[in-house]
């Protein structure tokens, strides 16, 4: 058990996993981050939608919280994206220079084709297979995180996002991610790690 006042932890969170901690209404048969973190008073620094996965940071620190999840600040965060097709130079252009979404054109992004799949757990339930489409992965590193951003920037370039990924999280120069962790386990900051984020 940390010994700080304030508790930082980081999770792996698995697809169809509420990003929050209570299930009303019809989503009350969903699992949620309840089920997984028996932590009181920690909430989530920016969110993951049902269908994503990925890098977590929860604190019980608002200042913090405000700090890294709200759009002003600009910290970096990585995704693995799988697509539908292989995107052409042009779309993974326009994907870095960014895309109009509700009007509003997207912060630019770094964006990389990688030549291998990122090691990933297998995802349950798989993605749906397509015999005759092919798929790639992306690398996908914003400063930003709007409402179902990543899918709508791939969409909009023509190559539907199918799974999703975020594998890491900037805390000023030091990068916070997956590496010891499967999907569903957690763990606190380090004393390292916890300095940095007072540091901001």
């Amino acid at each position: 058990m940390s010994k700080s006042k304030n508790q930082y932890l980081l999770f792996y969170k698995p697809y169809g996993v509420l990003c929050q901690f209570t299930n009303p209404g019809i989503e009350a048969q969903r699992p949620t981050l309840k089920d997984y973190i028996n932590i009181p008073d920690v909430y989530s620094v920016g969110r993951l939608d049902l269908d994503s996965e990925g890098l977590l940071l929860l604190t019980n620190n608002g200042a913090v919280k405000h700090r890294l999840g709200h759009r002003q600040f600009a910290h970096q965060r990585s995704y693995w994206v799988q697509v539908e097709g292989i995107p052409t130079a042009a779309a993974l252009q326009q994907l870095t220079q960014g895309v109009l979404i509700n009007r509003e054109l997207t912060r630019p992004a770094l964006v990389k084709l990688l030549t291998t799949a990122p090691p990933l757990p297998p995802r349950y339930p798989p993605i749906r297979d397509r015999r005759n489409i092919p798929t790639s992965w992306l690398e996908l590193i914003l400063t930003e995180g709007r409402n179902r951003q990543v899918r709508r920037m791939t969409a909009a370039v023509g190559y539907p996002t199918l799974r999703l990924v975020r594998f890491s999280i900037n805390i000023g120069a030091m990068q916070l991610t997956l590496t010891g962790l499967d999907p569903g386990q957690w763990r606190y900051l380090t004393p390292q790690e916890q300095q940095a984020i007072l540091q901001l």
